[in-house]
């Protein structure tokens, strides 16, 4: 799209910016609209929303489309099959091993990207990215609506059955659900959380937390194939980096359960301060791949641990607003810091200086990691 179009690091970064922006507003809307209509039709309207977007960026000549159609159309959908809703969802199926089966159910993302990338990265160079949008378009479609329509369910309740492991009766279950909203309880909602310091250290932990993020899942291509590194070669990079989350999100849950929430998500941090300052020393193939399988283990780390960190901090009647909004302010700082990882590049020509601030950050990080008081408020 550069090289055909004209554009620069920053155009391109700047449309992932607001992609971000919009798709974190969403999040507390969505969560809302599925607490009250179920998941079916709020994935399926969302669905519409982000294959119409992708198909139609197959057609763009400006990058005023490329911002309407990416950055604001399929963001509005996104939202309707993020992290927060997908862990709700999973919640309601299951008592017993609730925490393995989210992470089973995120984990579809590591394996989607280590599939699909070499894929999309051949059929790119193939035929060119504009078919190649088109066909994740009415693939995202034609997959979804099948599962909408054929698959999805609210909650166990609706097949007549119970959540896997519970031990009350279903007409204990369906009574339960039907006077949750009407009962008093002890748990915090966002406001009783925002009184707490864990809450803000949390918070700033998490806007760290996707900056780092989407600053590498949007330039590790670009970075690697500005040292002769091939695109079928970093597309390839690019997938064991996805692959690899797989495994950090499946150990988060259990490590968590035997030692707590923050040291797995401190250590994360450590993890990538060590790593950005190996990519600021060496850049060869090998320090490439190191950097791209380990911190693609750390991807997703914090995804399964946000839900159950707020829990154990404020209680789990709020769980869905809480872990919305948190996750609204990691994509937040996702999308800000994707922006300026393109601008600064665009501005030095390296992004040595974006890399040294990010080791910085992830140190700062880390220390607000330790400092969470992890008790119940």
């Amino acid at each position: 799209m550069i090289s055909q179009l004209g554009w620069d690091r920053a155009s391109i970064s700047s449309a992932f910016f607001l992609n971000m922006i919009v798709f974190a507003l969403t999040l507390s809307v969505a969560g809302k609209l599925y607490d009250r209509y179920g998941p079916k039709w709020i994935i399926f309207i969302s669905t519409l929303f982000i294959s119409g977007g992708y198909a139609l960026i197959a057609g763009i000549r400006s990058l005023w489309e490329f911002h309407l159609y990416y950055g604001i159309v399929a963001a509005l959908g996104m939202g309707g099959a993020s992290v927060p809703l997908i862990a709700a969802l999973m919640s309601k199926w299951f008592q017993k091993h609730r925490g393995l089966a989210i992470s089973l159910a995120l984990s579809g993302n590591c394996i989607g990207q280590f599939i699909l990338v070499p894929i999309l990265t051949d059929l790119v160079l193939r035929f060119g990215w504009r078919l190649s949008y088109l066909v994740i378009g009415v693939t995202l479609f034609i997959t979804n609506t099948v599962l909408v329509l054929a698959v999805f369910k609210g909650s166990p309740a609706e097949l007549g059955i119970k959540p896997f492991g519970a031990e009350d009766s279903l007409a204990t279950i369906r009574d339960q659900e039907s006077i949750v909203s009407t009962t008093t309880s002890e748990d915090l909602g966002l406001w009783g959380a925002m009184h707490t310091p864990s809450f803000w250290l949390f918070l700033f932990v998490m806007f760290i937390c996707g900056s780092g993020d989407f600053l590498v899942a949007t330039h590790l291509i670009p970075l690697v194939t500005d040292y002769d590194i091939s695109t079928i070669e970093a597309g390839k990079m690019m997938a064991w980096f996805g692959l690899l989350g797989m495994g950090g999100i499946l150990i988060a849950g259990p490590v968590s359960d035997r030692i707590g929430n923050k040291i797995p998500i401190a250590c994360t941090f450590l993890i990538r301060f060590v790593l950005f300052l190996l990519i600021i020393k060496y850049q060869t193939r090998l320090s490439f791949y190191i950097f791209a399988l380990l911190f693609g283990f750390t991807f997703l780390i914090t995804a399964p641990l946000t839900v159950t960190l707020s829990g154990k901090l404020y209680g789990f009647t709020h769980i869905g607003l809480l872990s919305g909004f948190i996750t609204t302010v990691h994509h937040l700082g996702g999308g800000f810091w994707a922006y300026m990882g393109g601008l600064i590049f665009d501005r030095t020509g390296s992004y040595r200086v974006v890399f040294i601030m990010s080791a910085a950050m992830a140190l700062i990080a880390f220390c607000g990691s330790i400092l969470i008081q992890e008790k119940r408020y």
